[in-house]
């Protein structure tokens, strides 16, 4: 395979001492790009850090999650305030990403460059550079943002205690979304000799993967939006004979295959239990009938009966098994690094290149005065546009559907493309039908509130792709695109005649995206996946949950996650396309999304022999850390100690000065072993006030604390509004309604990234067909026979 790496010639200095900003730059060292930390004298803070608990190193060992993330990268050490050689690669650099750690931020880098130098600046930060909560000074780590984006708030049973979703997957997207920033600006950086800013915010990337899509619904139905609360999937992941396994049903069809599955077909008629609602009332008669099926049979058992019936389902990955689950030992899913311990290879494979194989872990300065890099004088070319958007000039045919493949897609078009969706009329984009108004309304598949916010910026085609002279239509479009995106199970574009073959055939420039849920090869080849699979497959499901109960899926997050690793590939493929002249074949899989943002339990194991597992809303480098119940109905503090130096805050805060006087609780190691004492001294307290002035009591402390807030009141938080981060849409059926945006601000988007709303269905039938060369005539021939509408067939 050809080793032309599509980064081979770009310059990343990382500044960063945390997960977001490792990962991004882990992203683009895999595509080639030439990856130097600058790290202080002590070193990046994650060279030591381990979720399961202190770490003493000897020679030539590294942290497990830093062998990871720092693999293939050069190390040098800046130890003062502002050394030559560190500016020296500021300068030289083609991208910078900084996070604060060593002092290296948004603003410093900005004062060094000199003027008519260009580079792609990417700062990675928890609240962004700008608003209320930077003004306030806002603590945060994962926990506390999972709290204010709505995430934890939905997760667990009405009446009990909420959860978080386990293993810190808010910060590993948020450094997928900085990857993603970082290659679009690159590309726009070798095009116009213009680089560009990115202040990327984790809290917002959380907002929009994790509770955006609630706020949506209740923007778009307004008072008609249903009631928020706490909820668990039913089912979801069961006990079997040998272990667990877990199962979605997104479909009506899919929950009465399952009433078959597990031999109660006498319920099909059961309307009460058929809707999600009456699950939850009948939660316990429920479960039982689930949990005595499944605790007599094996998990392969399961899996097969259930595959057979085309209901979603895996064996539920834990740090043990993850390496000899059937699909990903076939695929070659993992690699062995250069210590000789496994990790999730890169999430996409091509036919152009072969992305890197993990490099060596760098000891701490080991490039000190090695790494000279020249500064790289770049003026604007003429006629491009200050804010002339990455991906200018780019065209997609989107063949996506649900939620993952339009977020990739709605990226690519936030950034410049022109992206035209094609749906079938018999099988339109499923996600017109979820969230919204029911079909006694007029048009009401224009209301699916998950469709209204990942398709913005795209024009759309109704066309039914099953009949050959829709191929015919489809084909004339590739020939004429960039980018070919599609997100069904492989055997779907192979009936359809759509294949890279047929891409290629078409046309020789065009690179075609596919993101199959497991993989276009491997035992699971065939199988229906969605979001939840994916995450109790990956391994994300083990680490969410209580320690005494079983695990609990994150909800949705794998969704975009696959879709902004697929638009991170997308451009990875269009620069070695316009490398080399040829289009690329990309497979970016989900799953395998999934199993890299979830690597930290899988290495932790490798590496040290821990099984890492799910504990409530406790987690490692916090203590105390946790949801309390203050005075209001259900309303609850998220609260977390993320140094010793807190403690003696919180303890005054809460009126326990005794607390801080005790040497057992002065460390975090001390807090963890008496975590229960602390939680009641908390709790109580906490009990008798009102969430707003207990969290503003322990803020002014100094103390991460945050209300652990409902998704559906994410539009009036007071820094998204600040920062922009809600867009406002028009839509000729829904209506005006705030959406999300993207996570990060730039100088080319200056006002917002959404410049037009979803599309209606069909709604650019004859502009786009007229701009494929087809006359009136042809094209009203072909809405006469049913090859293209403006409406759902049957609707």
């Amino acid at each position: 395979m050809p080793r032309h790496l599509p980064l081979a010639d770009v310059r990343v200095l990382e500044c960063t001492g945390n997960i977001p900003g490792a990962y991004c730059g882990k992203l683009l060292v895999d595509a080639g790009a030439q990856v130097v930390k600058l790290e202080p004298a002590d070193g990046d803070p994650l060279r030591t850090w381990s979720a399961s608990g202190d770490l003493v190193l000897g020679p030539g060992e590294h942290a497990p999650l830093f062998q990871f993330l720092a693999a293939g990268k050069r190390s040098v050490v800046s130890d003062g305030v502002e050394p030559p050689a560190a500016r020296d690669l500021v300068r030289g650099a083609d991208v910078v990403i900084v996070d604060g750690t060593g002092g290296w931020d948004l603003a410093r880098v900005r004062s060094l460059p000199p003027p008519g130098a260009e580079a792609v600046v990417v700062s990675i930060t928890p609240f962004g550079t700008e608003g209320p909560y930077v003004d306030q000074g806002v603590q945060a780590n994962e926990f506390i943002l999972q709290a204010l984006c709505g995430s934890i708030q939905g997760r667990g049973w009405p009446g009990q205690e909420p959860l978080q979703a386990g293993g810190r997957v808010g910060e590993w997207v948020a450094g997928a979304y900085a990857g993603f920033a970082a290659a679009a600006g690159i590309r726009r950086l070798r095009r116009t000799g213009r680089g560009d800013e990115f202040d990327v915010s984790v809290f917002e990337a959380m907002a929009v993967t994790m509770g955006g899509l609630g706020a949506v619904l209740a923007e778009v139905l307004g008072e008609d939006a249903p009631a928020a609360g706490r909820s668990l999937e039913m089912p979801s992941i069961v006990p079997t004979a040998d272990g667990l396994v877990g199962f979605c049903t997104i479909t009506a069809q899919q929950f009465a295959d399952f009433l078959v599955l597990i031999d109660r077909a006498d319920l099909l008629d059961d309307a009460d239990l058929a809707s999600f609602a009456g699950r939850i009332r009948r939660r316990e008669e429920f479960l039982e009938m689930v949990h005595g099926w499944a605790a007599v049979r094996t998990t392969a058992e399961i899996v097969d009966l259930a595959s057979a019936l085309r209901i979603p389902v895996a064996p539920i990955g834990t740090p043990e098994t993850l390496a000899d689950i059937d699909q990903f030992r076939e695929r070659g899913v993992f690699v062995k690094n250069s210590l000789g311990h496994l990790q999730p290879r890169v999430p996409y494979r091509t036919s152009a290149f072969e992305a890197s194989p993990p490099g060596a872990v760098p000891e701490l300065g080991r490039d000190t005065g090695e790494v000279r890099w020249l500064v790289r004088e770049r003026t604007a070319r003429p006629g491009a546009p200050v804010d002339q958007r990455p991906l200018h000039g780019v065209r997609v045919a989107d063949f996506t559907a649900f939620w993952a493949g339009p977020t990739a897609t709605q990226l690519l078009a936030a950034f410049g493309a022109d992206v035209v969706k094609i749906e079938g009329l018999r099988r339109p984009d499923g996600m017109r039908f979820s969230g919204g108004r029911p079909p006694t309304v007029d048009q009401w598949w224009e209301w699916g509130s998950v469709f209204l916010a990942s398709n913005n910026d795209k024009r759309a085609i109704g066309l039914e792709l099953g009949h050959p002279r829709a191929r015919e239509v489809a084909l004339r479009l590739i020939e004429g695109s960039d980018l070919v995106v599609e997100n069904f199970s492989p055997r779907v574009m192979a009936n359809f005649g759509l294949e890279w073959p047929d891409v290629s055939d078409a046309s020789s420039r065009a690179c075609m995206v596919r993101m199959p849920a497991f993989g276009l090869d491997g035992p699971w080849r065939d199988r229906v996946g969605f979001a939840q699979t994916m995450e109790q497959a990956s391994g994300m499901a083990w680490m969410t949950g209580h320690p005494d109960g079983p695990p609990i899926i994150p909800r949705g997050v794998c969704d975009p996650a696959a879709g902004v690793h697929a638009a991170f590939a997308a451009v990875i493929a269009l620069e070695s396309r316009d490398a080399t002249g040829r289009g690329v074949h990309v497979e970016g899989t989900m799953v395998e999304a999934a199993l890299n943002v979830a690597a930290e339990a899988l290495l932790e194991h490798t590496v040290r022999g821990v099984t890492l597992r799910r504990d409530g809303n406790r987690g490692p480098g916090a203590s105390p850390q946790g949801v309390y119940r203050t005075a209001g109905a259900d309303e609850w503090a998220a609260i977390a100690v993320t140094d010793d130096a807190q403690w003696p805050s919180l303890a005054a805060a809460i009126g326990r000065p005794d607390l801080a006087d005790d040497p057992g609780l002065a460390t975090r190691p001390g807090r963890e072993a008496r975590a229960a004492q602390v939680d009641e001294a908390i709790g109580s307290w906490v009990a008798g006030r009102d969430v707003g002035s207990a969290v503003a009591a322990l803020r002014a402390a100094g103390v991460p604390a945050a209300r652990v807030t409902p998704a559906s009141e994410l539009p009036d938080d007071e820094h998204l509004r600040a920062r922009g981060f809600w867009e406002h849409v028009r839509h000729p059926v829904a209506g005006g309604f705030r959406s999300t945006g993207l996570p990060f601000r730039s100088r080319t988007a200056p006002s917002g990234w959404v410049r037009s709303g979803a599309p209606l269905f069909g709604r650019h039938n004859r502009e786009v067909l007229a701009e494929l060369g087809l006359g009136e005539r042809e094209i009203a021939a072909l809405a006469a026979d049913g090859i293209i509408g403006d409406r759902p067939a049957g609707l």
